[in-house]
């Protein structure tokens, strides 16, 4: 079964991306013969949160969510016969913060068609909060402050397991967003550790859920990584659970929609996110 969609995309409102418009992307989409596009930008951190990456753009102002929603809603108009375009959100699971998360997917989650539970941020042991994926020399810096690389593996899978249990109310996102995006400095920074344990528990927890899973090619091509997100192994564990994914690129420039689908393995579960199927 071939990919029929890019299911992971953001757009100029994300402070770390590119400034190409939202219709580049569409007309992109279509380019690649696209079925579907689904705008997933990261939604705003929580107001009282402070974004801990050294130049504090890891999601999109609070004052642009509407003019977002609102051009994504243009783009389904003017495009309808040629693609079918969903609009959403990439939420950040972040301990400590979930009545915020809450309280935003209750107040947005009817006005949009999809969305992804991904966890960019974790807590450290001085209870600050650190961005795993910002950059290798602030991943060093994270794994001084943690005192192993194997303790901020850990962390990453016990919050992400606490994402997935974690009740966000009837909007929650029921798709786990690049699950070893932690994986992304691992060819700078290994770990002898497997993790295996922890990835089996929390593909046991997405399976009773039955949530799906965000197969993301952005990893291939980040440079101390080169590997979908999840990797081949963790691929083969969750397909072996009949675990569906979505395909994603996780562009954040238009010219990389669809990128790495070619790459992707054709034996196993693609589907399309659960809103599709409830309208």
């Amino acid at each position: 079964m071939q990919p029929t969609g890019d299911f992971h995309v953001h757009t100029n409102f994300c402070p770390h991306g590119s400034l190409d418009k939202m219709e580049s992307y569409v007309k992109e989409a279509i380019e690649n013969n696209l079925q579907y596009l689904s705008f997933t930008e990261h939604a705003p951190l929580p107001r009282n949160f402070i974004d801990p990456t050294p130049a504090s753009d890891s999601a999109m102002k609070w004052e642009d969510v509407e003019d977002y929603i609102k051009e994504g809603n243009r783009l389904k108009e003017k495009y309808r016969d040629q693609i079918s375009i969903l609009i959403g959100f990439e939420v950040d699971f972040i301990e400590g913060y979930h009545q915020d998360t809450e309280e935003f997917l209750n107040q947005y989650g009817d006005q949009i068609d999809d969305a992804i539970l991904s966890v960019h941020m974790l807590k450290a042991p001085d209870n600050t909060y650190v961005c795993i994926d910002y950059s290798t020399e602030e991943f060093e810096r994270i794994i001084s402050l943690f005192g192993s690389i194997e303790f901020v593996y850990e962390t990453y899978y016990q919050t992400v397991k606490s994402a997935i249990k974690h009740d966000l109310g009837k909007h929650k996102p029921t798709r786990i967003g690049h699950l070893t995006l932690i994986e992304k400095f691992a060819n700078l920074y290994p770990t002898n550790k497997t993790f295996d344990s922890e990835i089996d528990e929390i593909l046991k927890l997405i399976k009773e859920k039955g949530y799906m899973l965000d197969l993301n090619t952005a990893g291939l091509y980040k440079t101390h990584c080169k590997s979908i997100y999840p990797n081949q192994s963790v691929i083969k564990k969750a397909n072996q659970l009949s675990i569906p994914f979505v395909t994603g690129s996780d562009s954040h420039e238009a010219k990389t929609i669809a990128r790495g689908f070619d790459q992707l393995p054709t034996d196993i579960m693609l589907s399309v996110p659960s809103k599709i199927y409830k309208s």
